[in-house]
């Protein structure tokens, strides 16, 4: 889905009038006054459960910190929870009463009630008896062994809070951990083996579910070493415990029950796919129309696919050894084989024999129509005044040469119109744009000698072909041609690291049509235009690393990062010392410039959750360009830029920067279309909360900006990055509204600056002239972005 993505600075130009906020403030002292009559209305003899207390009465060995960590967890755990207040006022039961008792399901009453309200959570003795149990059941299962939980309500103008006492013991630590087992054979060497990367240390505390999460660990362990037949429940514990010193000794056995099928290893005797699986059930005549291929038994009634794709997915062959590992990867390879299959299954089955320990495998595919149209049309507003609409009409074959090849062939047309702002030079400067781009993503390396390990990689790795034309007419100015060409490889190297390599990346760029004015500009700023506008071939090679590590259940944290390198010019400068070169302060290639430049980038990004509907959100990017040779710095296309709804909010798009550049709205800029810079720093933070399933908010903080590598008396001396750099930072804050509609988020991003790197030095802290009673005010510093999505 492509973004949608709007900025306006002006939209907040018309004041509230003092009678509306007057108005707002009468109606919530209103609703908050009307509490009263909610408990009125509830069933007679019934009150409003109002939340619960917890009071912890503990051993002398507890310390405080530990208390208060038990108080938090069970004021959390505690059921039922209340129903939603603003200060004590649970406004949603007064919603829910507000119209009386709908006379049927299809009213408006019905409906205000299921969208607005809340029945009220009525107390209940039951339900305090069954939550003092649980809380002694959990705190047991928690290493405070004999620790009881009791309850009693409490009411007062029929309203009822819940009041737990809690008798806390210390807490039980493990001393010992001892795997054993008295069978001899290889399952029970590979039990007692798995001990060593044990989930359970001696000195944590005791914990049921870190013995559950234990038991699961050997299951996945001895699966992944060919024991399909296993399960974590043949596992039992043995937990000795001593009162007088709080340790617990915990020893894992096998079940003497457990049978020697789950004791066996398993291995592979036939693989059978069945690629057009529908009502079809597997049966003798089915296997007699197989085709064998690398030995892989094939079903493909329609010939759709060629059987190389399903060997390359597949990782199980004959005689093999059985792995849970090998049966996750292959699984995940054919579900992300392009989108080619709608469904996919995987059985095993035992080969019918008394002593056997042989399984054969099946896997059941679903295909899903392979070529498709997609049609998108969407309109944009941008903060330099411009605005316009854009369609796109792609065609897509995802199963091109019958090996999951997915062909992409997208042609866009757009027009861009300056409402505003025009130059008095040239006056307004409309944009069309049209573009043709083909891709070609092919499940599998075009690399000679190249293979990948079919027991690690989650997909199968991927060869993009892409090749683009677009053509740019900047109405009054130029025109701009581009082509453009690249080949990449992606691979997973396991669930948390992708790899993305671009050996060759070739993009053409011509310039024509100059007009008169731009003409006139061009001798003001030679060197800046030659830069942007002389026809160049850029060619570069890029890698690119992500790291995304898979969290544990329950984890409060994430991380991810992604780094890239990309380095233009190398191979262009080869090439043309192989030919002849008549200019000797630039070089070119078959008459044509090339830049020469290595780029840097690194995305940091950090979550985490405070609370069950609080979350803390942080990026910090990093972007280095070094312009050399040919350059004096790096093409525009490749250059970085702040602010915008994805950036730093409180400053529309390529408005900041670089350095302490203060917008002037000349030609030039408009010729370049906005501020940009070498180097980029960025951090941007996020408190998101979630006030229901479909309603979130958050408050925020961005810094940063862009600069150049080198003074090219492009922007002058103040944009160049030095070792005061801190002092040029923009800061921006605001609040924001988000509706999640599950298919898309609807972001409303209300900014403010904070700190304006264009201002005088002393001058740049803003915040003390905040008045948004002034409409001067709000239409020079109050940013309302609307996009799809969230930022980071």
């Amino acid at each position: 889905m492509n973004n949608r993505n709007f900025t306006y600075s002006s939209a907040f130009r018309k004041s509230l009038s003092l009678q509306k906020i007057l108005s707002l403030l009468l109606l919530c002292t209103a609703l908050f006054i009307s509490g009263c009559s909610v408990t009125k209305k509830l069933p007679a003899g019934e009150s409003l459960y109002v939340g619960a207390s917890i009071k912890i009465q503990a051993d002398s060995a507890v310390n405080k910190k530990e208390i208060a960590t038990v108080k938090t967890q069970l004021e959390a755990f505690v059921k039922p929870k209340p129903n939603s207040a603003i200060l004590g006022f649970p406004y949603k039961v007064w919603f829910y009463y507000l119209f009386g008792e709908p006379k049927s399901e299809s009213g408006f009453k019905s409906f205000f009630r299921k969208r607005f309200g809340e029945p009220p959570v009525l107390a209940s003795r039951s339900v305090i008896g069954a939550n003092a149990k649980q809380i002694g059941l959990l705190l047991n299962n928690q290493g405070y062994f004999r620790s009881t939980a009791s309850g009693v309500l409490t009411e007062k103008n029929r309203k009822t809070t819940a009041d737990y006492t809690i008798n806390l013991h210390e807490r039980y630590i493990v001393d010992t951990i001892k795997f054993s087992t008295k069978d001899t054979s290889v399952f029970g060497k590979a039990f007692v083996a798995s001990q060593t990367r044990s989930l359970i240390k001696k000195g944590t505390p005791y914990q049921f579910d870190m013995i559950s999460a234990e038991r699961e660990r050997i299951d996945n362990l001895l699966k992944r070493r060919g024991f399909y037949y296993f399960r974590p429940d043949f596992i039992i514990i043995k937990a000795d415990s001593s009162l007088a010193t709080h340790k617990v000794n915990l020893t894992f056995e096998v079940k003497p029950s457990t049978s020697q099928v789950a004791k066996k290893l398993y291995f592979i005797r036939d693989v059978h796919v069945l690629a057009d699986y529908g009502e079809s059930a597997v049966n003798d005549s089915i296997k007699d129309l197989e085709s064998n291929y690398k030995g892989i038994k094939i079903f493909d009634r329609t010939g759709s696919f060629r059987p190389k794709i399903f060997a390359d997915a597949i990782g199980f062959r004959r005689g093999g050894k059985y792995g849970s590992a090998i049966q996750d990867v292959s699984l995940s390879r054919l579900i992300n084989l392009n989108g080619n299959f709608k469904f996919v299954k995987n059985t095993f089955e035992l080969v019918p024999r008394s002593d056997s320990a042989l399984l054969d495998v099946f896997y059941f595919l679903t295909p899903l129509k392979a070529k498709s149209v997609v049609a998108d049309l969407n309109a944009t507003t941008k903060s330099n005044n411009y605005t316009g609409s854009n369609i796109s009409i792609s065609w897509l074959n995802k199963n091109t040469f019958k090996g999951a090849e997915l062909l992409k062939i997208t042609a866009n047309a757009g027009l861009e119109f300056q409402v505003g702002g025009a130059s008095s030079t040239v006056g307004a400067l409309n944009t069309t744009r049209f573009s043709i781009e083909s891709n070609l993503s092919l499940p599998r390396f075009t690399i000679p000698f190249v293979t990948i390990n079919p027991t690690r990689n989650q997909a199968l790795p991927k060869t993009n072909i892409n090749i683009g034309y677009e053509q740019l007419k900047r109405g009054g100015l130029y025109d701009l041609t581009s082509l453009r060409t690249s080949l990449t490889y992606a691979w997973k190297q396991n669930a948390s690291i992708e790899h993305s390599v671009t050996p060759l990346l070739v993009n053409l760029v011509k310039a024509s049509n100059f007009s008169e004015d731009f003409a006139l500009e061009y001798f003001r700023n030679p060197i800046l235009y030659e830069e942007i506008l002389d026809n160049k071939i850029i060619m570069s090679t890029a890698y690119t690393f992500s790291y995304m590590p898979q969290n544990r259940a329950n984890s409060r944290h994430n991380f991810s990062f992604t780094g890239g390198v990309e380095v233009a010019g190398n191979l262009a400068s080869l090439l043309a010392k192989l030919g002849s070169n008549d200019d000797a302060s630039v070089s070119t290639l078959f008459g044509v410039t090339y830049p020469q430049y290595a780029r840097f980038d690194a995305d940091f990004r950090y979550g985490y959750r405070l609370t069950q509907n609080l979350r803390l959100a942080n990026r910090f990017l990093v972007g280095y360009g070094l312009p050399y040779g040919n350059s004096f710095f790096l093409p525009t296309v490749k250059q970085y830029v702040a602010g915008g709804n994805n950036s730093i909010r409180a400053f529309p798009a390529r408005t900041i920067g670089p350095g302490s550049y203060l917008r002037t709205g000349s030609l030039l800029e408009q010729t370049i279309g906005g501020q940009s810079g070498d180097i980029k720093l960025e951090f941007n933070t996020e408190l998101r909360a979630k006030f229901n399933q479909y309603i979130h908010g958050a408050i925020f903080v961005d810094a940063g900006n862009v600069w150049m590598q080198k003074d090219a008396d492009i922007y002058g001396a103040d944009a160049v990055f030095t070792k005061d750099f801190y002092k040029q930072v923009a800061i921006g804050t605001g609040i924001g509204l988000r509706f999640d509609f599950s298919y898309l988020i609807l972001r409303f991003d209300l900014a403010t600056p904070v700190r304006k790197p264009y201002l005088q030095e002393n001058e740049r802290w803003v915040l003390k002239d905040f008045n948004l009673g002034n409409p001067e005010w709000r239409k020079e510093n109050l940013v309302l972005n609307i996009a799809i999505g969230y930022p980071f």
